[in-house]
Order: C-alpha cells, then sequence, then structure tokens
C-alpha cells in the first residue's frame, strides 16, 4: 500500500460477544476479495459485560476478553497484515459504562470520596456528594422495602440495590457493615443514593446525554489522557492499529486541544520498521451543521462521515416535493409543515427537562464569573438564566470552541447567527445580557479568567447534548415530512441539495479533507442507507403519494382507533420505506417477520418522540395501539387489499430507489474521501434505527453474491473498489472538477473528473429519475449532454451510473 495507515477503504464492524476478534478473521479473504483495505472496528476495549456496542467502557486499559482479547486481536491483525490490511479503532474518550459494579476506577472513587486518585478522572462537582440516582422509589422507601442489602463479595463488603448495582462501602465501615444500621450506613458514604427520576434535577457530575450509566471523563487532565489512552499508544507503538475514530468529540471540554494532543501523541511513536509507516489516520465523530465548517489545525483527517452521508442524501431528493409533502404532513397530523417549531419545542422541552440540573450549574457558573467584576455586578441569576437558556433555544451547532481568554475566528459567524436568532426571544432590556455571554465565548470578556473557562466549558458541554437529544433524538421523531430527511447529522428543514452546491461541497472536501471518511449507513442512522434512497422517491412523487396515503388511510381506519394521525403516517412511510426485497403481499411468515422488526422501531420512535409515551413513563397502552395497528395492517388475513396496493406502490418506485441506492454507493467511491462500508449494506440495507441496523449479518449468503451475477449495488461496489485498488492516487490525491451537463434534464445529472498524474476518471450519474423506467431512454434525457457534446443517453447507455477511466490526450 502506497500510504499504509491511510485506508483506501474501510469496513465498519460492531463487535461484541457473539461477534468476536475470531469471527471477523475469518472474513480477512472476502473483504480482501471485495476491495477493503481497513478494518475499521466499534471499540475493543473491554465494555460492560454483554454490551452489544462497545461504547459504555468499563476498563480503558484492557481489550476487551468477551471480544477475544489481545491474543485473539494480535491474531486478527496478523491476517489482515498478511494481506496487507490494517485496522482502525474507535475510541471513546467522552465517558465511560459506571453501572453494574465493574469499573475500577468509578468504584474507587465511591470508595474513597474526592480523595480517591480517580476522582479527577470523571467531571464531578464535589461541593456535595456524588448523587447515584439508582434507586425505584425514594430512599426512604427502598430500605424500607428491604431492597438495599449489605452483602460480602471477594471479603469486602458491598451495598447491593436490586440486584444489579453493587456499591462499595468506605474503608472505615467495613468492620461494622454487617450489624450496622443501614440508614446510618448509607448516610456515612461519599456517594447519596436517590431514585432515578431526580436525575435531570439533582445529578452533580457530567454523563454522556442523559444517560445515567455514562460518567463524562476529564481528557482533558493529563494524567486522564495518558491513563485513558495508554493502551492505544501501545498498539500504535507495536503496528496493531493504524489510526482512531474518536467518539462524541464535542462532549471534551477542548475537542481542538484533545484532538492536537492526540495526533502530536501518536506522531511521536516510533513504530517497528515491518509495521506500516505513519502518521496516524484520525477521524472524529463529529456532526457539521449546514455551512460549519470544521476547522483545519486540529490535526485529524477529517469526520467520520456524517456530514458526507448528509450532503448524498440531500442530492437524491426533489425540491418540488418540499410544499406538497409538507402541506401532506400538516394535513394528516395538525402539526406545523415546517421544522422549525418542532426544534424550538423539543430545544425548550429538554433544556426544562431532562437537562435542568446541567443548565442551573451553568447559571451558576456564570454568575459567579459576574460576580468577580463590578461591571457585571448588575447580572442576577435569572437574567443569566433566561439569556443561556434563550441562546440554546436557537444555538445553530453542536458548539463553540472558546476557553474563556480566547475563541477560534470560525466561531464569530456562529455567534453572530446565534445573536440575530435570539433576538425575538429576548425579555426587554436584557440584550445586554446576552452580549455579555457571547462575549464570554468569544474570550473577550470581562472577570476572572480560570472563572470564564469553566463557565464556557459549562455552556459549551450543554449545547451538544441539547442539540443532539433535542433535535436528532426528539425532533425527529415528531416530524414527519419525509423520514428520509431526519437522519443523524441531517438538516429535516431542507428537502434538496442542488448539483451546484454538492459541487462546492466536493471541492472544498478535495482542498481541505481529502482522506476524510465518506458514510451513508452507520451503527447510529435511524434508517438504512436504501430507505433513504427508497422514501427519497417520494419526493419526485408527492401528488401519487398523497393518493396512496389518503387510501391507506382509509384502509387502516378500522385497526387506528386511538392512534394519533400524525403516528399513522410515519408508520406508512416506515412500511414502504423499509419493505424487505422480494416480500409478498400473500407472504404470512415474512410478513409477520417484518411487523416484529416495525413494532421494536415503532417502540422507540414513540418514547423518544416523548408526545405521547416515553423512557420514563411508557404509556404501554398508546403503545399497544399503535402496535396493533402495525400488525393488522401487515396481516394478510386482515389487510390484504392494503398490502396489494403497498407491494405494487414498492414495485412502482422500486426501480428510482434503486437508482438513487447506485447512485449514493458511486458518490461515495469517487468524491474525495476515505469510503466506509457498513457491515452487510454490501446488499440492499433496509434497516431501521438501531438494534435494527446491529442485526447479524449473513456473511455465508453475502460470500455466494459475489463475483459474476452479483446483485447490482455489490457488483457496483466492487468494480469501484478494485479501481482503487488500481489507481489509488487519483482517488487519494486527485483533484476534483465539476463537468458543465447541458439540455433539457441538465438538473438531473452529475458529473465531474478527478484527475492526478495523467490518470482521469470521470464520473455521470442520473439524480431523480422516478419516471425514467417508464418512457424510452433515448427521448426521456432528449438533448442532455456533457459539455464535451457527448450526449447522456449514450454515455448512460440505460445505466445510471457511468464510472470510467478516460484515456489520456496526446498532445
Amino acid at each position: 500500500m502506497t500510504a499504509p495507515t491511510t485506508p483506501r477503504a474501510t469496513y465498519r464492524i460492531q463487535f461484541h460477544k457473539d461477534f468476536t476478534f475470531a469471527d471477523a478473521e475469518a472474513l480477512v479473504p472476502y473483504l480482501d476479495e471485495v476491495g477493503i483495505s481497513h478494518f475499521y472496528a466499534s471499540p475493543i476495549t473491554t465494555a460492560r459485560s454483554g454490551s452489544t456496542h462497545g461504547y459504555d467502557v468499563v476498563d480503558p486499559t484492557r481489550i476487551n476478553p468477551e471480544l477475544g482479547g489481545e491474543e485473539s486481536f494480535r491474531s486478527l491483525v496478523a491476517a489482515l497484515r498478511a494481506r496487507d490490511m490494517g485496522v482502525i479503532i474507535d475510541i471513546v474518550p467522552n465517558h465511560m459504562g459506571v453501572a453494574g459494579g465493574e469499573n475500577a476506577w468509578w468504584n474507587d472513587v465511591l470508595r474513597r470520596g474526592e480523595n480517591s486518585e480517580y476522582a479527577c478522572y470523571f467531571d464531578i462537582d464535589w461541593r456535595e456528594k456524588l448523587v447515584l440516582p439508582i434507586l425505584g422509589d425514594q430512599l426512604a422507601e427502598t430500605i424500607a422495602s428491604g431492597a438495599l442489602k449489605v452483602e460480602q463479595v471477594g471479603g469486602r463488603y458491598v451495598l447491593e440495590a436490586y440486584g444489579d448495582h453493587r456499591l462499595p462501602l468506605r474503608d472505615e465501615d467495613q468492620a461494622t457493615a454487617a450489624t450496622d444500621d443501614i440508614a446510618a450506613l448509607i448516610d456515612r458514604q461519599h456517594y447519596r443514593l436517590a431514585s432515578w427520576r431526580v436525575a435531570n434535577d439533582e445529578l452533580n457530575w457530567r454523563r454522556f446525554f442523559t444517560i445515567n450509566d455514562l460518567a463524562g471523563l476529564r481528557a482533558e487532565d493529563p494524567i486522564v489522557f495518558e491513563a485513558t489512552h495508554a493502551l492505544y499508544f501501545r498498539l500504535y507503538a507495536e503496528g496493531l492499529i493504524d489510526g482512531v475514530r474518536v467518539d462524541h468529540v464535542d462532549g471534551l471540554t477542548h475537542p481542538a486541544g484533545y484532538c492536537r494532543n492526540l495526533r502530536a501523541r501518536l506522531d511521536a511513536i516510533e513504530r517497528p520498521a515491518d509495521a506500516p509507516a505513519g502518521p496516524a489516520y484520525i477521524v472524529i465523530e463529529k456532526i457539521l451543521a449546514d455551512g460549519e465548517p470544521l476547522s483545519t489545525d486540529w490535526g485529524v483527517n477529517g469526520t467520520s462521515g456524517y456530514d458526507f452521508m448528509e450532503q448524498v442524501t440531500a442530492l437524491l431528493h426533489a425540491a418540488a416535493g418540499a410544499d406538497p409533502l409538507g402541506k401532506l404532513w400538516a394535513d394528516v397530523s395538525g402539526r406545523s409543515a415546517d421544522f422549525a417549531p418542532e426544534e424550538l419545542r423539543a430545544r425548550q422541552e429538554l433544556l426544562a427537562w431532562q437537562f435542568d440540573a446541567q443548565h442551573r450549574r451553568c447559571v451558576a457558573a456564570f454568575l459567579e464569573l459576574a460576580r468577580s467584576t463590578p461591571e457585571c455586578a448588575a447580572l442576577t441569576k435569572g437574567m443569566l438564566h433566561r439569556a443561556i437558556e434563550r441562546l440554546l433555544w436557537v444555538f445553530p451547532v453542536y458548539r463553540t470552541y472558546g476557553t474563556g481568554s480566547a475563541a477560534p475566528a470560525l466561531d464569530a459567524a456562529i455567534r453572530n447567527m446565534v445573536r440575530e436568532r435570539v433576538a425575538q426571544f429576548v425579555p426587554p432590556g436584557e440584550g445586554e445580557v446576552v452580549d455579555r455571554i457571547l462575549s464570554w465565548l468569544a474570550g473577550d470578556g470581562p472577570g476572572d479568567t480560570a472563572l470564564a473557562a469553566e463557565a464556557v466549558r459549562k455552556f459549551q458541554q450543554l449545547s451538544a447534548p441539547i442539540a443532539a437529544k433535542a433535535v436528532e433524538d426528539t425532533a425527529f421523531y415528531r416530524y414527519g415530512r419525509l423520514l428520509s430527511r431526519n437522519d443523524v447529522g441531517f438538516d429535516a428543514a431542507r428537502m434538496l441539495l442542488g448539483i451546484d452546491t454538492f459541487h462546492e461541497a466536493m471541492i472544498a472536501r478535495a482542498r481541505d479533507w481529502p482522506m476524510a471518511m465518506l458514510a451513508t449507513a452507520t451503527h447510529d442512522h435511524k434508517r438504512g442507507e436504501d430507505v433513504r434512497a427508497r422514501l427519497a422517491v417520494l419526493s419526485e412523487l408527492p401528488d401519487l403519494w398523497r393518493t396512496r396515503v389518503e387510501q391507506w388511510l382509509v384502509l387502516a381506519d378500522p385497526f387506528a382507533k386511538g392512534v394519533d394521525p400524525g403516528d399513522a403516517y410515519m408508520l406508512l412511510q416506515t412500511l414502504v420505506g423499509a419493505w424487505p426485497e422480494g416480500l409478498a403481499a400473500t407472504d404470512a411468515a415474512g410478513l409477520s417477520d417484518y411487523a416484529d422488526r416495525v413494532v421494536a422501531w415503532q417502540q422507540k420512535a414513540l418514547r423518544e418522540a416523548k408526545l405521547r409515551s416515553s423512557w420514563e413513563a411508557p404509556d404501554e397502552p398508546y403503545e399497544t395501539r399503535c402496535h396493533e395497528l402495525a400488525r393488522a395492517l401487515l396481516d394478510p388475513d386482515q389487510s390484504q387489499a392494503f398490502l396489494d396496493d403497498v407491494t405494487a406502490f414498492v414495485a412502482r418506485i422500486a426501480p428510482a430507489a434503486a437508482a438513487n441506492g447506485l447512485a449514493q454507493v458511486a458518490l461515495r467511491y469517487t468524491v474525495p474521501g476515505v469510503p466506509d462500508l457498513y457491515q452487510g449494506t454490501e446488499i440492499a440495507d433496509l434497516s431501521l434505527v438501531d438494534p435494527d441496523n446491529r442485526r447479524p449479518v449473513d456473511y455465508s449468503s453475502l460470500r455466494t453474491k459475489q463475483g459474476e451475477g452479483a446483485p447490482p449495488k455489490m457488483a457496483l461496489i466492487e468494480r469501484l473498489l478494485a479501481l482503487r485498488r488500481q489507481h489509488p492516487k487519483v482517488f487519494a490525491a486527485g483533484d476534483y472538477a465539476p463537468i458543465a451537463v447541458t439540455g433539457v434534464r441538465a438538473d438531473q445529472v452529475m458529473a465531474f473528473r478527478r484527475m492526478h498524474d495523467g490518470v482521469t476518471l470521470r464520473c455521470v450519474v442520473a439524480l431523480r429519475c422516478a419516471d425514467l423506467h417508464l418512457t424510452d431512454v433515448g427521448d426521456w434525457w432528449g438533448d442532455t449532454a456533457l459539455a464535451s457534446g457527448e450526449k447522456v443517453a449514450d454515455l448512460l447507455a440505460g445505466e445510471v451510473v457511468s464510472v470510467v477511466l478516460l484515456e489520456p490526450v496526446a498532445d
């Protein structure tokens, strides 16, 4: 490989106890044949027992024994190296799993309190006892019920709660723990037990989003950084990994400083002579808002690809569908046709509820800062509370990156946008308070610099989870104009990304981020890449879609009593979007299996929306009514007419959906960047949100589909990966030049060239072609042609993608 640590193409693998390093090793020959250069592994460090994802790390110093441990990992790497392949691993610097008593560092903090050597590892406010919201009821009632017991484990007494939590007791209490009064014993600990319901209001340590089982780490502390990264540095030094993907970088105190430090530490490591040469490949999980640039001075190779997933998906949609689909959603649901009101309401609700404790601590930090300077003495707690609240209502990005004493230049545009957006919500006379907070975010506000750093940190570590939970995990489940536009990192308010805008983004990518990842499916996506590709067709056929929906709602009415129309409409979109290939309207067994998947999605969607049910207080009768509707619609004995019509409609849009799927494959493997292939998506990815998108992959079936006669998607992937293997430099270092298109359908053709060292690759992709298969291809394209004069109808020759190497032009 020319640049061994930089991937040519990655393959994302989700490791867990039922898919281990040994299982992955058996796939090495297959993935080499496909054309993959690097395994892209989910976290390999020791996670909570039975973890299905690995992000609840309990010991970052050890490779997970459930995955096979270090010996098995070494065997996997050896098999990869034998084929000139490498490994990128996912790392989790922002948080650790703290439930179940398996985290030794957390246990030591519970046992020793602020005197623990690990107390500085976690982001805890030690002005009071550490709050543990793990009880099902108030403490007094829990004690009275006998649910708390003192037991001896490994020669030490611990406090057991509900059998799942084993809490260490202070050393001072070991001698008397068995005979002590349990209420008095608990009162003496370094932690305060509380009901899980108080977490949003009383938690005094930073958690990951709203998950009480994941505690935030202080990676900005050099001691914590070295302790949590020692294993990664050793693996890189031994040539066992080639780089890392950093999970949730925006949760860290100083993402830029962290990334620069990580780059410096990895680049300073001397690797064995027989190991692939550096520098290390580093990408970050970073959600970029529309128009938000990633600073080029962080020392990373780019993001892990959510930005590209948004761009290429938006490219598939038709602008003409925005208004009629918005009207259809409003007519059916009674909710807003626009996304903005849903986002605002979700931000307001979650800030006042799930993030109340974090919000109040942020306000307290700014109040202390204000009181450190006479010119801010008039700022009251209430004023600061209102200003911070309203800023967070309208914040357009995950976060800014100020340090309290400075801020990057890129933040200025964000602050200006926030100032404009927030004006309508600021109480009369309190605009100055907003300006003051923005000045502190800019690093030029008055007061004590240490206090400013702490206040800014708290704001920035609050704005990111508000964006994630309120927008992606709440509003996206409430707003149903078109579900293909509601996914991680997406702008649901925008239906289409134009071809020229996409070209501009790719030119910038070639200039600034030629090695960033290109993803269209991930372990976090809400809908598989081919679900989105299929639903995108609806934006081209809004009138036909309305006709079908109106008919289906009539057919569904006998089963939909008590089901909100908006929920019923999103169910219909889901049924169409994720309809399994080849599933017949009379296949009772297949339809029943599909119903199980849909019901699982439905439960999560209803609870995440938090309108008629929630994780905190599930409305099981309402959920049951929704599930019964889904099952009735997928039952041939009850809904044959509906099933016949749905399957006919899916067949009607299938050619356009397949064309969309091939278009995004072609672009993922040809535009600047490193393409990632999520496990199992070599063929149609019709998955729903996790855990559906993490189902076991049938690799034996995939292998039988390889080669001649492979499904079109797999065949295109293999052909493009073969091109990347044969001409790596044109993909890794080639520039990106749009090709002008003229003619009647110029707005439905995307064409560009990649050029490097005499080699030219030309890519032509048809877009938004819902009616192409209904007419003669030549007539449909008409006079549409490239600037060179070549007709698109001839170039595509009945296909929707053309990727070719052009012969060099003689002088």
